[in-house]
């Protein structure tokens, strides 16, 4: 049975926390302080901590630290108000695992602690792994964010599911969602890792050169072709090759790609030999293919040579809950760039931030924050520094929670707030503008389950 350490101030909550997670077969101490806490973790074998971030004397961070000192391996997890979702993002830089807005409902908790605790056991069978003598271990990097959002949560499933296979990729999404570092993602976690990752944006291609581009050309083959020139295929070679905006290729193209991909072999141009090529085929577009192929525009069958598997990123405005990693991603990659050294960002611009619907996805907010960047000459971006365009975007709010504010129809808002979100209670109490504890005692009193 796994042991977890709970500390929570607030007594009622930690006791109801306490027998929920003691129904599902965890073993719960209870602790109301830093103070005890560190006593019973000193004295006791946890697999987990799951923690408050506000406590009387002091705060989950600090404890974090105390325990990333020390000698203890197990997880940190955090629960913390909406409001405070900045300070959990930069206590998981420091370590700890995950963190929970509250308020949360119960799958939540299950579903966080679930994954800590399987993170930890893959932590230590790969702490016992041996690397063989001149062996080096390698451990690619690439610029993906994993997410805490659900909708990152798949994503970054399917890529974990889809990498280790040979399957040929379509990746979809709105302009500016990533498709790239998703590409590079999946290679970096195939057995092609160390092979070469090529990628290609199509829609720079003039169909004239593209053949050349593509499959490569010998020396005074044509016009221009002054050296010999290795095509994108052969360049990645035993590796991926990333085709971005593959809907712009031209008909003529599209045969082109297509019978290099079936017979697995190109013929540079103003050459008599093929050259055989082992790749990896992973494409993006951010339009719709199947649509292409019903006016004729797209050929069906390299669409299914293709689409083997697809997968959908997801826009900005569906991964709200990353918001702030993100930011926090692009303002240290901003630093870097600007020799700056900007610790964050106001409250006034977070606000903004959450207020936006970011058209432009992660591209416009990379953009955005690498201006706020160069213009902050203080420790956090102050809301002067932000584009106009974001400053004059009305807040949107919903008009669930403009009905709710004025107590009419609670019940058929309560159940219209549900059905959005999928039944989920806490996402459907941020709907409502209310607390988790005032959303459970509505649907008690009007006898919703």
């Amino acid at each position: 049975m796994k042991k977890i350490l709970l500390i929570e101030d607030d007594v009622a909550f930690s006791k109801m926390l306490q027998n929920f997670l003691e129904r599902h077969q965890y073993q719960v101490d209870v602790s109301y302080n830093i103070q005890s806490a560190t006593k019973l973790i000193n004295e006791n074998k946890y697999h987990l901590v799951f923690t408050d971030l506000r406590l009387p004397d002091g705060d989950g961070i600090s404890l974090l630290k105390q325990v990333k000192k020390g000698s203890h391996h197990f997880p940190v997890v955090l629960m913390t108000s909406y409001a405070e979702v900045s300070t959990a993002v930069q206590a998981m830089k420091q370590g700890a695992f995950d963190y929970i807005s509250k308020p949360f409902n119960p799958n939540e908790v299950l579903e966080v602690i679930s994954n800590a605790l399987h993170q930890k056991d893959d932590t230590i069978k790969e702490k016992t792994t041996i690397t063989p003598p001149n062996k080096k271990a390698t451990n690619g990097k690439s610029e993906f964010i994993e997410g805490i959002s659900p909708a990152s949560k798949t994503l970054y499933e399917y890529i974990n599911l889809v990498a280790p296979t040979h399957m040929s990729v379509l990746i979809t999404g709105e302009s500016g969602t990533g498709k790239e570092v998703v590409a590079k993602s999946i290679h970096l976690k195939s057995n092609r890792k160390d092979q070469p990752f090529v990628a290609v944006d199509c829609g720079a291609i003039p169909k004239e050169i593209a053949s050349s581009e593509f499959f490569g050309h010998k020396k005074g083959s044509f016009t221009g072709a002054v050296t010999d020139k290795i095509g994108h295929f052969e360049a990645a070679n035993g590796g991926t090759l990333f085709l971005d905006e593959v809907g712009n290729l031209s008909y003529e193209n599209q045969i082109q790609l297509l019978r290099a991909l079936q017979e697995r072999k190109v013929k540079p141009i103003g050459s008599s030999n093929e050259i055989h090529v082992d790749i990896r085929l992973i494409t993006a577009t951010n339009e719709d293919l199947l649509q292409a192929v019903e006016e004729g525009d797209f050929r069906e069958d390299l669409y299914h040579r293709l689409n083997e598997f697809s997968i959908k990123v997801p826009s900005l405005k569906e991964r709200n809950d990353d918001l702030v990693l993100y930011a926090d991603f692009f303002l240290n990659k901003a630093n870097q760039l600007l020799n700056k050294n900007v610790e964050g960002f106001s409250k006034e611009v977070l606000s903004v931030f959450f207020n936006y619907t970011w058209p432009g996805n992660l591209r416009e907010l990379s953009n955005v924050i690498k201006r706020a960047t160069l213009l902050t000459t203080e420790d956090l971006i102050p809301v002067q520094a932000l584009p106009q365009e974001l400053l004059s975007t009305p807040a949107k709010e919903s008009s669930i929670q403009q009905k709710f504010s004025t107590k009419e129809n609670e019940k058929e808002l309560i159940i219209n707030a549900l059905k959005e979100v999928n039944n989920n209670r806490t996402k459907a109490a941020k709907l409502l503008n209310i607390t988790r504890k005032t959303l459970y005692n509505k649907m008690k009193s009007y006898g919703l389950s």
